[in-house]
């Protein structure tokens, strides 16, 4: 007879080879000293060097660890969503695989928890080894983030945290594309805390959120929660075009009731050029948008997954995770 499962570690990764190990033997030592059953859940994002086969190896010699394989990258949102449609824990785990977010922290997670808190994320205090570059994006995205937005997201959070079952069903339930994970998590509510740690340098690899990358989770950030840069874009082409019709105005009362001669082409090509340029980048704004209502409505899976290990072997732990979560949600609502 298999034994509930009552935490869930989701672990995304890409290209980990050289963490993997010891991510699992810190992970292990934590989750151990909790005293109660648990899974490790590791979701493999695409990897191009040996994270896969290495994570098999552990999932082979440990029972507490599955191994979710996607056909491809999909990124680091939707591997977190993917966990958690095949985490079977009464209390649930995001964590990423390259320790900046020290494993230890969980268990002031789960005490939080066990107080009654429903949602329970890390903040962070400090940001050990990393460029005043990104120290001061990061600043700069989550005070952005906040202003541009219609939820409370905390600030200097990432997805370290801990969720409540009942919270990790919601979230199932919210099927867009363009995910940004902690948003919705602030967004449907619950009593939420916070523990507060030191982010620690990076183990060893290099950063999978490289500029390119944080603009482009920016983006998914602002669109998901705010309507606020189509505002911006109608209130600047607002005034763009009242201040053209009054200097249309000036011009016409200069050619019509003075000898002021109009030269000119310097100035009424620099002007087009600006307000072109205007014009574009506001266009971009709404294409933003209109390709994300194209993501949605093409409605394909959030992902692939290639191969599973670590389900087969345990009884009543379906090999289709996201199957058996379903099932327990049905009990729930049927009483049962």
């Amino acid at each position: 007879m298999s034994v509930k499962v009552k935490y869930s570690v989701i672990v995304p990764m890409y290209n980990e080879e050289e963490v993997i190990d010891h991510t699992y033997g810190r992970l292990k030592e934590v989750m151990d000293a909790s005293g109660e059953p648990y899974e490790l859940i590791f979701v493999n994002d695409g990897s191009r060097d040996r994270t896969v086969e290495k994570t098999a190896l552990i999932a082979s010699a440990d029972p507490n660890v599955r191994l979710i394989d996607f056909s491809r990258n999909f990124g680091h949102q939707i591997a977190i969503s993917a966990g958690m449609d095949y985490a079977q824990g009464d209390a649930i785990v995001v964590i990423d695989a390259d320790l900046q977010d020290p494993p230890e922290i969980i268990l002031q997670m789960i005490a939080k928890w066990k107080e009654g808190y429903e949602v329970v994320y890390g903040r962070r205090l400090k940001r050990k080894g990393e460029t005043l570059f990104k120290k001061l994006t990061a600043l700069a995205f989550y005070r952005l983030l906040r202003s541009m937005t219609n939820v409370e997201i905390p600030l200097d959070t990432g997805d370290f945290r801990l969720i409540d079952r009942k919270v990790c069903d919601v979230l199932r339930g919210l099927k867009e594309k363009n995910r940004f994970v902690r948003g919705l998590i602030s967004w449907i509510g619950f009593r939420q805390t916070s523990v507060e740690y030191v982010r620690e340098e990076r183990f060893a690899g290099e950063t999978k959120y490289p500029l390119k990358k944080m603009i482009g989770f920016a983006l998914d950030a602002i669109t998901s929660f705010s309507h606020k840069p189509l505002k911006i874009a109608t209130y600047l082409g607002f005034f763009l075009s009242l201040g053209s019709f009054i200097y249309l105005i000036v011009i016409l009362y200069q050619r019509l009731f003075t000898s002021t001669t109009i030269e000119g082409w310097t100035t009424t090509v620099g002007l087009s050029l600006l307000f072109n340029g205007i014009i574009l980048l506001l266009l971009g704004v709404i294409g933003e948008y209109i390709g994300r209502i194209y993501d949605e409505s093409k409605d394909r899976p959030l992902y692939i997954v290639r191969e599973t290990l670590g389900y087969k072997e345990q009884e009543g732990a379906a090999e289709e995770g996201p199957k058996a979560s379903d099932e327990r949600k049905a009990a729930n609502r049927d009483g049962r």
